[in-house]
């Protein structure tokens, strides 16, 4: 699956889009699909 991760702290170039493995639900534990997401300036 592909996700957008930031690594660094910056502006929209730290932004990166990348390969990360399926989450998988362990016991007493859930996966929630999120189909948008907003994010806040502050946050990048």
């Amino acid at each position: 699956m592909k996700a957008i991760r930031i690594h660094n702290y910056g502006g929209p170039e730290v932004l990166k889009y990348e390969d990360v493995p399926v989450p998988t639900a362990g016991k007493s534990e859930a996966v929630v699909r999120i189909a948008a997401a907003g994010v806040n300036y502050i946050d990048i």
